[in-house]
Order: C-alpha cells, then structure tokens, then sequence
C-alpha cells in the first residue's frame, strides 16, 4: 500500500505571475525577495500587480537562510506584520525557505522559541500561522511544492529542517519568464538540483509509483534541456521546460523526502563553501553505483533514464553529463579526497541518508 499527497495548488506558464492577485482573494500580503529584485525592477512590477494588497517587503534574505539574520528579520516580520494574513515568497530555494520559517508565531514573538523548536523538537502551536505562496525564480528548489525548510546555523556548526503542516506552500506560481535573467552559475546549480531531487526519489525507500514516474519525466527532461539552456540561456521555450521538470521532481521528492546525496551535500555547503545545488549533485554518480543491485525495479528504471545496457553504462553517462556541464565529480575537487569514505558513512546515518535503499535499516 502507498500514498501520494501533494496540497499545493500549481499555477504555471508563462505569465502566471498575472494570477497573484487573484491567488491572494482580498488578503493582504508580506513580500520576502532577494536584495537583487530592487535592482531588477522585480519589486516595482510586483507592487504594482498587487497595489494595496502588499503590505510590505523584505527584501534582505541571503544565500543559505542563517539563524544569525532570520532572528532579526523575524521578529521585524512579527511586531510590523502580525495582522498580515499571507507571505510571498518571490526567489529561489533560499528566498522559500526563509519565508517558511516567518510564517508562524511563536508566544512572545520572539525568534529563539522558533530556534529551540528547530534545535531541541521543543512545541511550536501552528495558531495565527501565515499562508504562503510561493512564486520561484530559479528551476530547481521544488521547495514551493515541499513542506521542508533548510535553516542553517553556522556558528554552530549544524543544518536544521523545518517541517511543520503549515510550511506547506497553498499555492505554487511557476512562470518561467522569471527565470530568463538568471545567471548561468545560478541556471546550472538549481537545474542539477532538481536532477538530484529526481534520482534521490527514485532510489528511495519511500518511493511510490507516481513520485517515480515524476522523476523519471524529470530526470529525462533535465538531461536533455540542461546542457541545451546553459548555451541559449535566454530561450523561453527551454527556460519552461526546466521549470516544469524542476515542478515534477520536486512534486517526487515532496513524498519521498530527498536521500543520501542530499545528506552529503549539507557537511560539504556548511564547511567548504560549496552551492547547493553542486554540493547535492557532483555525488550522484557515486550514489548511483551504490544503488544498483538493491532493487529490481529501481535498476531498471536508472537503465531506461541513462538509456544503458548496465550499471557501469549509467554511472559512466551520468558522469559524462555532469562533467561536460563542468561538474567535477572527483570528490578531490571539493577538498575532501581524504574523508570521503568516512562522510558518505556518516551520511546514510542521517535523517536522508536513512532514506537511500542501500542504507542499513
């Protein structure tokens, strides 16, 4: 028996952005954006596509939401904007994610009640939480489909997941139109994002059949649209087509959770300074020649994916693409040629790496 339940209403194409409006039915709304959109003319468009609806903006969120800032932009959001009913999150994953974490209140609206929450498990009442809808500008996150929240706390050393019924985006606005100025580091990084959300789904212990016939649509489309967009970046059509594979596998992964690529990636974002979107993906080849032989149905669908006879015909494809986009996938690139082994065994002890299929359970 298995379940797929995914409560985000979607709203894509290009200029689906014209819906907001709509999607906020009469609610006023606190825009959360990246420093960049001033400069874009973004938050111009946006607060007059809204008028009276927007009640404000903050615009300061940083790479990699960190406690040392979301303390104070909380508390801001919270003693300006406690009436405010809805969040709009209008960037890439780091925007989204930052954006989940101002969306409830805790009692004295304080940040370090949310923090205890995040480090100790301490409660936290989901009355009076905000609605979010969530409009990404990078193809990638799949964080506007997905009730998880990546908060880092650096001084400390640690990576925190928020995952509450109420981080549950109400709404998805996936106009690739917004994507079209992003730049090529950004494009490549949260285009193998996504490739990692697709694969780490499939070789999963909480797959089901429709989150892996999502990644597998997804997976193809990124392996063939990726390496075409990173050389016509500002092609519509392509731009469309990475923002609909980013959906689907990040519709994958809102079910299955992501796996033990993602798991690496956390240590190698926090102490080698490594993007996301790179730190998640360069592994993968890796990862995959550990998945294999675990599963029937799971190689067979890698094969098909990779169009190859065998295990070694996949890796080595895989391999191949990552490398032909400039993706080194020898973990001596990263710095951490001598603590691979012992990261990766680190890694399939984690909360993701648990959900890998050749983890030991």
């Amino acid at each position: 028996m298995w379940n797929f339940h995914n409560p985000v209403s979607v709203h894509a194409g290009a200029g689906s952005l014209e819906r907001l409006p709509a999607l906020l039915a009469g609610r006023r709304a606190l825009l959360v954006t990246f420093p960049e959109a001033q400069a874009l003319g973004l938050e111009q468009y946006l607060a007059n596509l809204l008028g009276p609806q927007l009640a404000g903006i903050e615009n300061t969120v940083l790479p990699n939401p960190d406690v040392s800032w979301l303390s104070a932009m909380y508390e801001r959001v919270w003693s300006r904007h406690r009436e405010v009913e809805c969040v709009i999150a209008f960037g890439g994953g780091s925007v989204i994610d930052c954006a989940k974490a101002m969306l409830a209140p805790t009692p004295s609206g304080r940040f370090d009640e949310l923090l205890a929450h995040l480090r100790d498990g301490a409660p936290l009442a989901a009355a009076g939480a905000k609605a979010l809808i969530a409009v990404p500008t990078t193809a990638g996150t799949g964080s506007e489909v997905t009730p998880w929240a990546t908060i880092w706390d650096a001084a400390a050393g640690s990576k925190y997941s928020l995952h509450r019924p109420w981080t549950w985006p109400e709404a998805a606005v996936i106009d690739a139109k917004l994507m079209l100025s992003l730049p090529p580091g950004a494009t490549l990084a949260s285009g193998l994002d996504a490739l990692s959300h697709a694969l780490e789904s499939i070789w999963n212990v909480n797959r089901n059949p429709v989150s892996a016939s999502l990644a597998a649509a997804a997976a193809r489309d990124i392996m063939a649209t990726l390496p075409q967009l990173m050389r016509k970046p500002n092609d519509l059509a392509l731009r469309e087509r990475m923002a609909v594979a980013a959906l689907q596998a990040g519709l994958a992964f809102s079910n299955t959770k992501t796996a033990l690529a993602h798991s690496l990636s956390y240590d190698i974002t926090l102490h080698h300074g490594v993007a996301h979107g790179i730190a998640c993906s360069f592994s993968l080849p890796h990862v995959m020649r550990l998945a294999f032989g675990r599963d029937d149905a799971v190689d067979a669908l890698l094969l098909q994916i990779f169009n190859a006879t065998g295990k070694e015909g996949a890796v080595a494809r895989l391999s191949a693409f990552l490398e032909d986009l400039g993706v080194s996938t020898d973990p001596a690139h990263y710095g951490i040629a001598d603590a691979w082994d012992a990261l990766v065994q680190r890694a399939l002890q984690g909360p993701r790496g648990r959900n890998f299929i050749a983890a030991a359970h």
